[in-house]
């Protein structure tokens, strides 16, 4: 088996450059005022466009920030007190972190927060210094979510739910496609689709099914929650965390319009646990993956045999696990979110006693 989760989704596109700054219109993108709602999940995909899931407006926009390309392998990203050093900057009283996203063309990280309660968009170039987004007149441009969750209260009782911040849950950009994990308001409410970009009207979605071990069933209403693209014997496949805690596999050709794909679940690391973020990386010649957890700390996942065709198909009860053998790491404490820095290290959110701090972690 070959596996490998790193760079692929980037291509071979070429880097053009006019004073420094990507050509917009390259990829389509206009100056104009940009209005988020919120902006709960970030990703790079080429040439250093940042995509921003904004799952209230159930809208996606891809950016130019203007960032420069640089040396990753000589970046740095430590920052004690983040969510604090960003308030300060943007001179707020309070600043919420909410996603993480590296341009993997310069190490600079991109941070989204709630400030005040509004949604704004920072760059942190890794000398200590903070940068707002400014969104009045930037080059972007934007698509709709078809089908996103409705924006209202569901269920009953504890089931009580407003599903629409879980309408864009993560993204990636894969060989020149954007893939948008969430929730949809179809029979098979959990969703992955699949858009061109540049952006078009050309649009891919499939219904998601999984083998629950922990709950010992199948099921197709939770959505993904943090994925990565990981190439198993050469084609392109989805590795997917789900709440509680399954991890599942499905190629990427399955995301073609069908009404539903089974993935094949090839883990479960727990109940009562939500996976956070996820990266993968190669290490030694061998490639793992990162596995951030609510309750479980983080996971160094091997990712031997990810080739095989049958996986978990009956209960896992207890609490327990099976399937990819994985060890946690002891002195990764406190990780809330994780992103791949450059080929050698981590960028990781520690949460301590209510502080958020930035650290540049070597991969294990």
């Amino acid at each position: 088996m070959r596996g490998t989760g790193l760079n692929w989704g980037y291509g071979a596109t070429l880097l053009l450059v006019l004073g420094g700054f990507v050509q917009a219109d390259q990829y389509g993108l206009t100056a104009g005022k940009l209005e988020l709602k919120s902006a709960n999940v970030l990703a790079f995909g080429p040439d250093g466009i940042l995509f921003v899931g904004d799952a209230q407006a159930a809208k996606i926009y891809a950016l130019q920030t203007g960032d420069k390309p640089g040396d990753p392998l000589a970046v740095k990203q430590d920052l004690d007190d983040a969510a604090g050093a960003i308030a300060k900057k943007l001179g707020v009283a309070k600043a919420e972190i909410v996603d993480l996203a590296v341009n993997p063309l310069s190490g600079h990280l991109f941070v989204s927060v709630t400030a005040d309660g509004v949604p704004r968009i920072v760059e942190l170039d890794g000398t200590g210094e903070i940068a707002p987004l400014e969104l009045s007149s930037i080059a972007h441009a934007q698509l709709d979510i078809p089908n996103p969750a409705e924006d209202k209260v569901v269920g009953e009782g504890r089931r009580a739910r407003n599903h629409r911040m879980n309408s864009v849950t993560d993204l990636a950009f894969v060989e020149g496609k954007l893939l948008v994990s969430g929730i949809g308001s179809g029979e098979t409410p959990s969703t992955v689709r699949s858009f061109d970009f540049p952006f078009n009207d050309k649009i891919a979605a499939t219904g998601l099914e999984i083998y629950h071990g922990a709950h010992g069933q199948l099921e197709n209403y939770a959505p993904i929650r943090t994925f990565v693209p990981f190439i198993i014997n050469g084609e392109p496949n989805v590795l997917a965390g789900f709440v509680c805690t399954p991890l599942v596999k499905f190629p990427v050709s399955a995301i073609a319009g069908g009404t539903q794909v089974k993935g094949t679940t090839v883990a479960e690391l727990g109940n009562r646990n939500q996976p956070l973020d996820m990266v993968a990386y190669k290490k030694d010649g061998q490639d793992f993956l990162l596995l951030a957890n609510s309750a479980r700390g983080v996971m160094k996942i091997s990712t031997d045999d990810l080739d095989r065709a049958v996986g978990i198909e009956a209960p896992v009860g207890g609490g327990g696990t099976a399937g990819q053998p994985f060890e946690t790491l002891a002195d990764w404490k406190g990780v809330v979110q994780l992103e791949r820095l450059n080929e050698t290290h981590a960028v990781v959110l520690e949460m301590t006693d209510g502080r958020s701090d930035l650290k540049t972690l070597a991969f294990p």
